[in-house]
């Protein structure tokens, strides 16, 4: 009954049916889903004359599964994690993507040699690199605020609410860190169930003071609202909030966990056509260097990072916002996805029992 009723919801929620002329893409709303509507959603419509559509989901994998299985597919294109689309790919819940639809970079480079490695996968290719990383209201700790991931589990220094992501994934690695794991050892350390137990018994130090949030827009509010004075987040949505809101956030970087999120077409999908025709252009060039004007994520192609420049407001340098900046990746760890992708089930299994303990 419970999966009868996700798939219900999932696919009441999502039943925008594309025409033949239309192109839907299912992608987190918010600042994130700002970014892509000004650097491809319009361009594209500008460009080509075929309507463009967004819809929002706190994950889009989970309404992606149930229509694909339901044989109800009422979107094109899908943005997804990358562990996400791997799975999916797996399950045949994605259409292979035609590599040749790639363009080749602005200055000339193959298009399989222009994107960062593993960015271009059988079902999927990434628009950027995002990360989780957490931040700090700074009217709460005007002196010495936290600087580390372990920072981040200590009541007692830094006493408060926090939030997280209500999940495995992240969750445990940062536990890790913050227990002492170096970031190219944590998932040698998770891979155990030693290992396991000991982020778990990092996170049962702080679950009696977790807010556990679900959208990407919620961090940022809960900050705000001050019913937490720290909380894990996307990068992006905390800087739009301090840039662009003038919001007193302090973004940590220490024990950042890192990964792309990739553009796909859902096995299924009625504009087949139109959904390439999106693809190869929301992947070109100036298309994810134009995103980064507008949220700070790091674009997935090489000869994009250097037309990378100034925020929206005309003042902000991107650069040093983004998850890839040097000063960022001191203590950085890259989300494996064949890990996650292995043990997601298995793992958020745990989680969900954790918690209701």
């Amino acid at each position: 009954m419970k999966n009868l009723l996700i798939l219900s919801t999932a696919l009441t929620s999502f039943a925008y049916a594309a025409t033949a002329e239309e192109v839907v893409l299912l992608s987190w709303g918010g600042s994130y889903g700002k970014s892509q509507t000004e650097a491809y959603l319009k361009p594209f419509t500008a460009e080509t004359g075929i309507k463009t559509t967004m819809v929002d989901a706190d994950n889009p994998a989970t309404p992606i599964k149930a229509m694909v299985e339901a044989n109800n597919v009422t979107v094109d294109v899908v943005d997804l994690e990358f562990a996400d689309a791997v799975r999916l790919c797996d399950e045949g819940l994605l259409e292979p993507l035609d590599k040749s639809i790639l363009a080749d970079g602005a200055d000339g480079t193959p298009a399989m040699d222009d994107f960062l490695p593993g960015a271009v996968t059988d079902c999927s290719v990434a628009t950027i690199v995002f990360s989780q990383m957490y931040a700090y209201d700074n009217t709460k700790f005007p002196e010495n605020g936290p600087t580390t991931m372990a920072d981040f589990f200590n009541l007692e220094a830094f006493p408060g609410k926090r939030a997280m992501r209500k999940g495995a994934k992240a969750n445990l690695e940062m536990a890790l860190m913050a227990d002492g794991v170096p970031a190219g050892e944590v998932y040698t350390v998770l891979a155990t169930p030693e290992g396991v137990d000991r982020a778990f018994a990092m996170l049962d130090k702080v679950k009696n003071d977790m807010v556990w949030w679900e959208a990407g827009a919620q961090p940022p509010q809960l900050l705000a609202d001050g019913e937490v004075v720290m909380s894990t987040a996307y990068n992006g949505r905390i800087f739009a909030a301090a840039v662009s809101e003038g919001k007193p956030f302090t973004s940590v970087w220490d024990g950042q966990v890192y990964e792309y999120d990739v553009l796909a077409i859902p096995k299924g999908a009625k504009n087949m056509e139109a959904a390439q025709k999106f693809i190869t252009f929301a992947t070109g060039t100036q298309r994810l260097a134009d995103q980064a004007k507008y949220i700070s994520y790091g674009p997935a192609r090489k000869s994009s990072g250097p037309l990378v420049g100034l925020f929206e407001d005309g003042k902000t340098e991107m650069g040093p916002f983004m998850p890839t900046a040097e000063a960022n990746l001191t203590n950085a760890l890259a989300s494996d996805f064949e890990f996650w992708a292995d043990r997601d089930t298995q793992l958020n299994e745990r989680f969900n029992a954790w918690l209701l303990n």
